[in-house]
């Protein structure tokens, strides 16, 4: 990331952050700005998940830790993390039309994790997210070793939590990020 790069996204980062400030409403900018200033990883995973049409912003501290979380909060399922199945396995079970990738992996190589469905929920408080796509969640392992992975949406007013084969990949389902600072 260039230098003005950072800017760029530090001054965005900064404009969601101010714009939005119902999802944060106990945060300042002055705490989340130390937590950012001169961390190159941090900031390209950011950086990342804003290419990729995620939107990032804060929704709140991590109980215990105090960590700053920030998430995914475009409207709909990221569009540059669609059409993934759920994880490796999935894909290297897959035999026929294999999506180009998986939701775990593609996460790892952003830096950043799958939002977990008590996440998910809580950023549904927020606003209304998924309302005409899904995201994959994160999967207990015991779900996932028989096979499934979870995803959710919002549909009639309320948050559903779903499962799918995880080798099953769809245009309309992403994966949400987060990332702890």
């Amino acid at each position: 990331m260039t230098p003005r790069e950072r800017d760029e996204l530090l001054h965005l980062l900064q404009h969601r952050f101010e714009k939005h400030m119902s999802r944060h409403p106990k945060i300042a900018w002055a705490e989340v700005l130390p937590r950012l200033d001169g961390r190159h990883a941090v900031l390209e995973s950011l950086h990342q998940m804003e290419r990729s049409g995620g939107e990032p912003d804060v929704i709140g501290r991590e109980a215990g830790s105090g960590r700053i979380i920030f998430c995914d909060c475009s409207a709909e399922s990221p569009p540059g993390r669609r059409s993934l199945c759920y994880d490796r396995a999935a894909l290297d079970g897959r035999k026929e039309n294999k999506p180009g990738g998986s939701a775990v992996e593609a996460a790892a190589a952003m830096g950043v994790e799958l939002l977990d469905e008590a996440l998910y929920r809580e950023l549904q408080t927020h606003g209304v997210f998924d309302a005409k796509t899904s995201s994959w969640l994160a999967t207990p392992p015991e779900l996932r070793t028989l096979g499934g992975a979870l995803f959710g949406d919002f549909r009639y007013g309320r948050v559903f939590i779903y499962h799918n084969g995880a080798p099953s990949y769809y245009a309309a389902r992403g994966f949400r990020a987060m990332l702890k600072v």
